[in-house]
């Protein structure tokens, strides 16, 4: 891996609960140098954001839920963030599409570099679902890590 270019800007782990972003932050451990601050970002996306769901509309209670489990969600990555050796803080964004808040947040943040794990899409559910990843490293002018799964 090149040398740091910022020692002591943090590292920013995109974290949606899977397993693959779970083996990113494990990856990051053994390759980034640790000690040093992190995010991890969690980012919330509202049902109405959503294309088929522009129309509903979404109890209150069900809102405050689905912030909760983004909370939740972003404290569990900060959590195994802290075990692989960072100092890391848990960040709940609310924001459509993803990607570009995960950009936001980097810029925002001045991120060292932007770590993701990578699902492994592609054919047709990489046509209907895309690739956060890829949109982050296409947007970004951060560096970026993306691990797969063995």
């Amino acid at each position: 891996m090149p040398p740091d270019p910022a020692p002591d800007s943090p590292v920013l782990f995109a974290y949606d609960g899977s397993d693959h972003a779970k083996a990113a932050i494990e990856q990051a451990g053994r390759e980034l140098r640790t000690g040093r601050p992190a995010l991890v970002l969690t980012v919330w996306q509202p049902l109405q954001s959503m294309p088929f769901a522009r129309l509903a509309v979404v109890p209150d209670d069900v809102a405050e839920a689905m912030r909760d489990g983004a909370r939740e969600t972003a404290a569990e990555g900060a959590e195994l963030a802290r075990a692989a050796g960072f100092d890391a803080k848990p960040l709940v964004e609310v924001g459509a599409p993803i990607w570009a808040s995960i950009v936001q947040v980097a810029d925002d943040n001045d991120a060292a570099v932007v770590v993701l794990g990578s699902h492994g899409r592609s054919g047709v559910s990489y046509l209907a679902m895309g690739s956060v990843a890829t949109a982050v490293a296409q947007h970004t002018k951060r560096p970026v890590m993306i691990t797969r799964m063995a």
